[in-house]
């Protein structure tokens, strides 16, 4: 065949999956690891079988094979995940689906539940990792984590709501500042008679804002309820998971559903991976970052952690050792006790780094001084 002949039969082939799918151009590789599922592997092969009917080029990793699926065989979940990192860091794949990750801090992840009362999608900023180990700051940064993945779906102009938890109120001035400074978005109005766009658990429920702002925590519990509620929990039927890992300079399209997620959820992830490729979702990211710092982000952020550090007084300034390779993970670390915990490894001549995985916070050291380090973080208190 010559290159004019295949060049011509690709032209065809896109044409004809687009009048099948609804959606033109090149299809997006999106790999979704399937070991791992509470359902079986046979719940993850019925969602890539979906979502490869609307135009996803799904490669399946696991050890189940299905016409149309690219199945690339591993052994184990383990496995899995490290054949999926290969691919994306060689550029063999646009993004991935996967149950668990543990993304750095500064990453976690846009959520989109339809809500029950009217059944609209809504963004909830953020559902897993965390963009901060201070919660007010890793809210404002979810903020506009959400407004990028939000307006990387079409939604030219999103409106932004607070759930009313911890440090709602310093979020709601640090993003009024933020408007004051230029950057232009608007809140939602809350539902409730009183108003304001500190909103309520009503407001959950209908979905009033497009980008509801919540620590990861919360909004992880959030997502799950409303994915399951008219399940009692156990399987996920409803929505998109708990999206992509977002963050200043991280482009890594990697987003997350549960162990508990029914083929339903996990289809449209895949769907919503490959949205996200189409639209430059990273450039959204860097777009957004990029007005919020022009209006005066990094001053905010600044006089914010200057306003702790006064009320902590001196600390002791504690170097890291060489890094190494720290495939170990500690799990039972507060999120907030995460940076001190690392430094007690580094003092303890223990190179460290820290994360935050599906089920929580994370320590990462290497295989070599796990039980050392575990050892460290009992005597310091950070584990129990």
């Amino acid at each position: 065949m010559s290159n004019l002949q295949k060049t011509l039969a690709d032209a065809f082939m896109q044409m004809a999956d687009g009048l099948e799918s609804g959606s033109f151009g090149p299809r997006p590789k999106i790999a979704l690891t399937g070991m791992g599922s509470e359902h079986g592997e046979e719940n993850a092969m019925a969602a890539a079988v979906a979502a490869s009917k609307k135009g996803v080029d799904v490669y399946y990793i696991g050890s189940l094979e299905h016409e149309g699926i690219t199945t690339i065989h591993v052994d184990d979940d383990e496995a899995g995940h490290k054949k999926m990192d290969e691919l994306l860091d060689s550029g063999e794949i646009d993004g991935a689906v996967t149950m668990h990750y543990p993304f750095p801090i500064g990453v976690s992840t846009v959520g989109r539940p339809v809500t029950p009362a009217v059944g609209k999608e809504m963004f909830v900023a953020n559902t897993t990792g965390t963009s901060a180990s201070d919660p007010v700051e890793g809210m404002i940064y979810n903020a506009i984590d959400g407004l990028a993945v939000a307006k990387a779906t079409g939604i030219e102009r999103p409106t932004v709501g607070i759930l009313n938890v911890n440090g709602a109120r310093q979020v709601e001035k640090a993003l009024k500042q933020l408007q004051e400074g230029g950057y232009d978005f608007d809140f939602a109005e809350s539902s409730r008679a009183d108003g304001g766009c500190v909103l309520r658990g009503n407001d959950v429920l209908k979905g009033t804002p497009d980008v509801l702002v919540t620590d990861p925590l919360t909004g992880n519990v959030l997502n799950k309820m409303l994915s399951s509620f008219t399940t009692g929990g156990s399987f996920e039927s409803v929505g998109y998971g708990y999206g992509p890992g977002v963050g200043k300079g991280y482009e890594k399209l990697v987003l997350i559903v549960s162990r508990a997620s029914g083929a339903p959820v996990i289809a449209n992830a895949l769907v919503f991976a490959a949205e996200l490729v189409k639209n430059k979702v990273f450039a959204k990211v860097e777009a957004e970052y990029a007005a919020a710092e022009k209006a005066g982000l990094n001053d905010i952020i600044a006089a914010m952690e200057a306003k702790k550090a006064a009320a902590a007084g001196p600390k002791e300034e504690v170097v890291a050792p060489p890094a190494e390779p720290v495939p170990a993970g500690i799990l039972g670390v507060d999120v907030m006790d995460l940076d001190d915990a690392a430094q007690a490894l580094w003092k303890a001549g223990m190179y460290a780094e820290t994360g935050m995985g599906c089920t929580g916070p994370v320590i990462l050291v290497s295989d070599a001084n796990e039980a050392k380090a575990r050892d460290v973080l009992k005597d310091a208190g950070y584990l129990s």
